[in-house]
């Protein structure tokens, strides 16, 4: 045999900590047919600075779709069906870097994917530039080992092979037909070079993570052994792997033989009926795309009565995929929404969810049973879906499960007509939702029973779009699609519908109050600016406080919220009324001319400006202007010191009772903005700095000049006029 080495990389990402699914990082990853090993190479490193720690990196694989993960504990929502994630840990102790190895022999050929990321995050609020984050990188990379010979292995023809050493086992594949309702492979004539009896393995079946499902035999003596799979994957390779349990040195000839029982489909449909396609019955017409979805219905057949019925193994229904969006499907069935359902043939539903760009959402299949329609009370339709290939025996005691997959079971009844199933990431493939109904007392008693289910499917980027308290959001690696939850107010879970730390409405409400009612402390300082003739300043002091007021009405994470504006402007103005509010009572401080501040303000609020739209929440945006001011400031107040020769401002009053405490309050100001606000003390600490900061400005703004009387107009008028009267009494004079 001629094997053949690949090998595939991608770029390393810079981990996260864990808060939702959108800090894990995904990789993406196509493993070829043929492929007989796998093996992962996982790197792992960090950075080399003080604020570097021992951290662990939880690593998932998953054959198919991303994985469904649950790092935090929380709940997933009803009717959601959830299997573990097959991960493992790497862990950054004192190394600075970190090699692991997985291997995975006879790996399914597909798309395969790895979620990184790191442990819960903390919950603190850093601020941009006060603090380092100590950089965790990973990097994925994948080598594969395929035979580009493997021999096939023809249905009903007898194949013979040697295995030439315990060390080499043999690699078959045999391609498995569509409508094939079980297979059956046989191995005989065993016999060994050294004329002694044979023990042989066989491994049928690939490798999928989570679950794998592999079926194994051990074959010993002369005796053929044979394995009987019921319901193998259509349309699709099957590998098998024939190795040798005996001496190192000697060699096994045996002979291998598949066989694949045949299912008769059925067909509820003629081809009269293509003709509802011109006739959208829940959206516009389907394309010719969407039409091949049902490439699985019998065209030339016509309607069958109870009799015909025994000879099919299943009745098809037309379904047609509508794509509505990305993520985003609707399966359609063409003659009814409602579809009959017998005991002596399951009905089936194809869903398709084989484009490679599907696996990134959630399927949901919802039921609902036509009581009038259902004859005997205590009947029950069983319904099953499975990918790759559909379950063609729902009885009582059959489990909802193929031979390489474990479906998802469902049924309904007179006294529970309703049921649903949500597939979180389903993975790759062909899916069939298989119906039947099943009496408890037998099948004799169903056998001319019918009933009506109503089937409702589709695939959604995110389920019931996250809930009131989620956002839904799309999430890229390279060009594959998938989307995640991001949860607020408290809430959790893969929809946000774990409520264990929800803030209740009562809570809500007093963040919205706190974090806008907080902003009227402005107020004072517009008043002292006003009074104090400082017109611009109480400008921007009004700007700062509307636009603060109304961003944290929209901010809110729960139901108390109130847009006046796009979210984005409201952020934008917020940001930089807080800024050019610093950077103007810092200029008023420095007591420059005026036709100096003036220029300041202006050439200094469209610098800001241009830096919140570079980076919005850069700490330099707001520490640049502040200690260019500052200096400007500090810079005039030595010369007026010098001019004056003494020290500026000269008021020991204005230092202790203005100067001092507005200094003081500025300062606490910035200390709890940058070093203590976390997720969940946000709402009162964030207050506490609209408070602070608000204080310090009516504080630090400087007594107005002494010449000028506050709001003098009238007296400015009379003067203007006594002036031109004096002027008058002169010349009368001299006349």
């Amino acid at each position: 045999s001629l094997y053949v080495s690949e090998y595939f990389s991608q770029s390393a990402q810079k981990l996260s900590f864990y808060s939702w699914y959108g800090n894990a990082k995904l990789f993406h990853f196509h493993v070829p047919e043929d492929t007989v090993l796998l093996r992962w190479l996982l790197q792992a490193s960090r950075g080399k600075g003080p604020e570097c720690t021992n951290m662990e990196i939880t690593v998932h694989f998953r054959y198919g779709a991303p994985p469904v993960i649950n790092p935090l504990g929380t709940r997933f929502p009803a009717n959601a069906t959830v299997r573990p994630s097959y991960n493992i840990s790497i862990t950054l102790s004192s190394a600075v870097q970190n090699t692991t190895f997985v291997n995975v022999t006879t790996p399914a050929a597909g798309d395969w994917f790895i979620a990184a990321h790191l442990p819960e995050a903390a919950g603190r609020i850093e601020v941009k530039g006060f603090s380092t984050p100590c950089p965790y990188m990973f990097q994925a990379d994948m080598f594969v080992l395929r035979l580009t010979d493997m021999p096939v292995l023809e249905p009903g023809v007898a194949m013979p092979q040697t295995v030439v050493s315990p060390a080499k086992p043999l690699h078959v594949k045999v391609f498995v037909p569509k409508h094939a309702a079980g297979m059956r492979f046989e191995l005989r004539s065993c016999v060994t070079s050294e004329k002694k009896a044979c023990t042989m393995r066989v491994v049928l079946g690939s490798i999928t993570l989570p679950q794998s499902f592999q079926r194994i035999i051990t074959c010993t003596g002369n005796v053929n052994c044979s394995l009987a799979l019921d319901s193998p994957p259509w349309e699709k390779w099957l590998q098998i792997m024939v190795e040798s349990l005996g001496a190192a040195n000697a060699s096994v000839s045996v002979e291998m033989l598949a066989s694949f029982t045949a299912c008769r489909p059925g067909s509820t449909s003629s081809f009269l009926n293509f003709s509802s396609l011109n006739q959208s019955q829940t959206g516009p017409r389907p394309s010719s795309a969407g039409a091949a979805g049902s490439s699985t219905l019998s065209s030339g057949e016509a309607s069958h009565n109870a009799s015909d019925q025994r000879s099919f193994c299943l009745q098809n229904q037309p379904v047609v995929r509508e794509d509505l969006d990305v993520v985003s499907v609707r399966y359609r069935l063409l003659n009814s929404p409602s579809v009959p359902v017998n005991s002596l043939s399951p009905t089936l539903l194809l869903l398709s969810l084989n484009t490679g760009m599907d696996s990134g959402g959630s399927l949901v299949v919802s039921l609902l049973l036509n009581k009038t329609s259902v004859s005997l009370a205590n009947a029950t339709v069983v319904a099953c879906v499975s990918a790759a290939s559909p379950v063609l025996s729902l009885n009582a005691t059959q489990n909802c499960s193929t031979v390489f997959f474990q479906g998802y079971p469902l049924s309904v009844s007179t006294s529970s007509a309703e049921a649903m199933l949500i597939v979180l990431y389903p993975q790759t493939d062909d899916w069939f939702l298989s119906l039947q109904l099943i009496c408890p007392k037998g099948q004799g008693e169903c056998n001319a029973a019918e009933a009506k289910v109503t089937v409702f499917a589709y695939l959604t980027p995110c389920f019931n779009d996250c809930g009131p308290y989620g956002q839904c959001s799309l999430l890229r690696r390279h060009g594959y699609l998938y989307a995640g939850c991001s949860c607020k107010a408290g809430w959790g879970g893969w929809s946000c519908t774990d409520d264990t730390k929800a803030q209740s409405v009562g809570a809500q409400n007093l963040a919205t109050l706190l974090l806008t009612l907080s902003n009227l402390m402005f107020l004072p300082a517009i008043a002292v600016a006003f009074y104090r003739y400082y017109l611009v300043e109480a400008s921007v002091y009004t700007y700062t406080m509307f636009f603060s007021t109304f961003y944290h009405a929209c901010d809110q994470p729960g139901v108390a919220v109130m847009c006046i504006m796009d979210y984005d402007t409201l952020q934008y103005c917020d940001f930089l009324g807080s800024v050019v509010s610093i950077w103007v009572t810092i200029l008023c401080m420095s007591r420059v001319k005026k036709i100096l501040k003036y220029v300041l303000f202006i050439l200094g609020t469209l610098l800001i400006a241009m830096s919140l739209q570079l980076d919005r929440r850069g700490v330099w945006n707001m520490m640049g202007p502040c200690l260019f001011a500052l200096i400007i400031m500090i810079a005039a107040w030595v010369y007026h010191g010098v001019k004056r020769r003494h020290c500026y401002p000269s008021s020991w009053k204005r230092w202790v009772f203005y100067l001092l405490p507005g200094i003081t309050l500025a300062f606490i100001a910035i200390s709890v903005y940058a070093f203590m606000e976390t997720n969940e003390n946000y709402y009162y600490t964030h207050s506490i700095w609209h408070v602070l900061v608000a204080c310090s400005v009516a504080f630090l703004l400087p007594p107005r000049d002494k010449h000028k009387k506050p709001w003098a107009w009238s007296q400015k008028l009379t003067c203007r006029y006594q002036i031109c009267q004096n002027d008058r009494e002169e010349l009368y004079a001299v006349t």
